[in-house]
């Protein structure tokens, strides 16, 4: 008989995901989410993480529970961040246990790691997050590492950017301006190497920790990394709009975007301020070791795809009720970079 996994934020972007390649590989899922899927093979379950009644209701019954209800960072709020991510996550893991679930799979952040000393990043690097949102992502990682200590099996799962097909959110902004022709921006030289990972290769790991017994921590990223220029060069070229990618002085343009954030002219928020410019990459040896997970896509590749998912569907009605990453973030400073992109090739 095939096992049943619960799927905490099924309706999301990456949750969604998440469900549909594990009912490809046989399992039968349960979503628990504020909103319907729309995918019908999946049972729904309607709720709010932080309503400890409701998610027991969830979790009842499964053989594994994937966590991935997280208030992103663009909520830019403190109270959102704990109860959500840090409580939300805590109801959870006293549900698996009560239940007595076989696994957790909980979804983390590389926001955990701040800017980090030095990279790659190994799941051994001391955590150091600088802003709210990553010291909620580190206070659940916490709570998991006290549930495991006491006897329930849980594996930590942190990805890196995760791109793909529909994915939206903030790179909705940077597709916008590309398929506009108008400049795009890296900090400094733009020499930062800056690690993305395929929606699919996540989705694949995940499956492949919940097979794993014991409590373990992942990092998982593309393999190659290449710098954010690189990367961006490659997006405008495949684009072939006229785009170009500019460069900012680093101290000018961490304060351009930050006031730009603070004054909701685009959606940043103080992950991207502090993280942009920064290299941050994983060594992903511990995954592909213990797990046997190998990703199938470059960080390039994963734009490239993000990027014509976005010119296929950006007429679409935009989407209501679900996942910030499934919806285009608003952002009103568009007209004028469109403007100087538009002046520059005069």
């Amino acid at each position: 008989m095939s096992r049943r996994a619960l799927v905490t934020g099924g309706s999301g972007y990456f949750g969604s995901l998440l469900a549909g390649h594990l009912t490809a590989a046989g399992w039968r899922v349960r979503v628990f989410d504020l909103h319907p899927p729309d995918d019908p093979r999946f049972e729904y379950r309607p709720g709010d993480v932080r309503d400890r009644d409701a998610v027991a209701d969830a979790v009842a019954g499964c053989d594994v529970v994937f966590h991935n209800v997280a208030q992103v960072p663009l909520a830019r709020d403190r109270d959102r961040f704990r109860s959500v991510n840090v409580l939300g996550t805590a109801h959870v893991l006293l549900a698996a246990r009560a239940a007595g679930v076989e696994k957790v799979v909980h979804t983390s952040s590389s926001a955990v790691f701040g800017v980090p000393e030095r990279n790659p990043v190994t799941e051994d690097t001391p955590p150091r997050p600088v802003e709210d949102y990553g010291r909620a992502k580190l206070a659940a990682e916490l709570a998991c590492r006290d549930a495991a200590a006491g006897g329930l099996d849980v594996t930590i799962i942190r990805p890196r950017t995760i791109l793909g097909h529909g994915r939206l959110g903030i790179m909705a902004v940077l597709f916008g301006l590309v398929a506009a022709g108008a400049p795009v921006f890296v900090i400094g030289r733009g020499d930062n190497r800056y690690q993305f990972v395929h929606a699919g290769d996540l989705a694949e790991a995940c499956r492949l920790a919940a097979t794993r017994p014991g409590p373990a921590v992942y990092n998982v990223g593309a393999a190659e990394v290449a710098t954010m220029r690189e990367t961006l060069e490659a997006l405008v070229a495949h684009a072939g709009t006229g785009s170009r990618v500019w460069s900012l002085p680093p101290r000018a343009g961490r304060l351009a975007m930050e006031l730009l954030g603070r004054s909701g002219l685009a959606p940043l928020a103080p992950y991207h301020w502090h993280l942009y410019g920064r290299s941050l990459w994983f060594d992903i040896a511990r995954a592909r070791a213990e797990l046997g997970w190998q990703p199938r896509y470059t960080g390039t590749e994963a734009v490239l795809e993000s990027y014509d998912w976005y010119l296929a569907h950006r007429d679409d009605p935009p989407g209501t009720g679900v996942s910030p990453h499934r919806r285009a973030a608003p952002a009103r400073a568009l007209g004028l970079l469109r403007l100087l992109g538009r002046r520059e090739r005069r």
